[in-house]
């Protein structure tokens, strides 16, 4: 799992030199990179604290967003996955917990600290429930951060504040709805009796404080908070296809690492892949312009409907504009 940590530290590098391929042309306000014959993104020169003062106007788009175009039935979807998977939750988790007893995980995600400061994963499952800490977007962000500044290259540096902005505002909105639903993680509704955990909406700040395991499963903030920072690593870097199979592989696994060590209900997730795409794809998108070009050739034909006279009679035909 050390190897995973060293694997995330110099992926950001990685992915940055994929737009070597990249046509771009830089000046103090601005950098302008041709992605392909129709797709040009302009980045303006990011600022340092982007990832603080754009807060506040990227939640309202966020919030927007939710309700834009198609994106309300997709809501009304992961809502009623939502209600449809509470009441498999306890099976789906006991099953899960049995196969990977039987392939030789544990349901313990143990971590050793590195000079007092920094947990690394002590077995498998600890390495998968890692992808989803904050820490992970950290070193992301740090990663491409620095590729931006020694590079001077503002996409990078983008990435890297919408990464550190993506994490506080999943932050935000998972913490909001976990202290109105408190519903009960799965290992303490083990000890406690509570099949399929307990709901108890509206703790007290105080009491969520102190018994946080009693109230924080849903939604999952670990998955919104790595959904959040791989869209906003693809919508920035689009042209490199491997980032999504990989990205959403490892989601994959880590959900599973999730349920089967007892601190996620499967009906955590679908609310959360909701909100962490669209966090994600908001943040991105704050951060550059698209002028799309099509070039003549490809321009579709126009094709009116025209009304004249034919021989003294009425008629109507077409006519094709090239």
């Amino acid at each position: 799992m050390k190897r995973i940590i060293l694997c995330l530290t110099f992926l950001a590098p990685a992915i940055c030199m994929g737009q070597m391929a990249d046509s771009s042309t830089n000046n103090k306000a601005q950098q302008v990179y041709l992605l392909n014959s129709n797709n040009t993104r302009i980045y303006p020169k990011p600022k340092v604290f982007d990832f603080i003062t754009k807060i506040p106007k990227n939640f309202l788009a966020s919030n927007q967003e939710f309700v834009r175009g198609e994106n309300p039935y997709y809501l009304t979807a992961a809502s009623f996955s939502t209600l449809a998977l509470i009441p498999f939750d306890q099976n789906i988790t006991d099953g899960t917990r049995n196969f990977a007893q039987a392939i030789g995980m544990s349901e313990d995600n143990k971590y050793i600290k590195v000079a007092g400061l920094f947990k690394v994963p002590s077995n498998v499952g600890a390495g998968l429930y890692l992808i989803g800490n904050g820490s992970t977007s950290i070193m992301l962000a740090l990663g491409f951060g620095t590729y931006g500044i020694l590079k001077n290259d503002y996409r990078a540096q983008a990435t890297a504040s919408g990464l550190m902005e993506s994490l506080i505002l999943s932050g935000v909105f998972t913490q909001t709805i976990k202290r109105i639903t408190g519903r009960e993680s799965p290992f303490i509704a083990k000890k406690n009796g509570n099949t399929g955990g307990k709901w108890q909406p509206f703790p007290s700040f105080s009491e969520y404080a102190k018994h946080t395991p009693q109230y924080d499963a849903f939604p999952s903030g670990h998955l919104t908070t790595v959904l959040s920072a791989l869209t906003v690593i693809t919508e920035n870097y689009p042209e490199i296809k491997w980032i999504k199979p990989v990205g959403y592989s490892a989601i994959g696994l880590m959900c599973f690492q999730m349920v089967q060590s007892e601190v996620h209900w499967v009906s955590d997730y679908p609310i959360a892949i909701f909100m962490g795409y669209l966090i994600g794809k908001s943040i991105a998108k704050s951060r550059f312009n698209e002028a799309n070009k099509q070039s003549g050739n490809n321009k579709l034909p126009k094709l009116d409907i025209i009304a004249s006279q034919a021989a003294g009679y009425p008629s109507i035909g077409l006519r094709l504009k090239l």
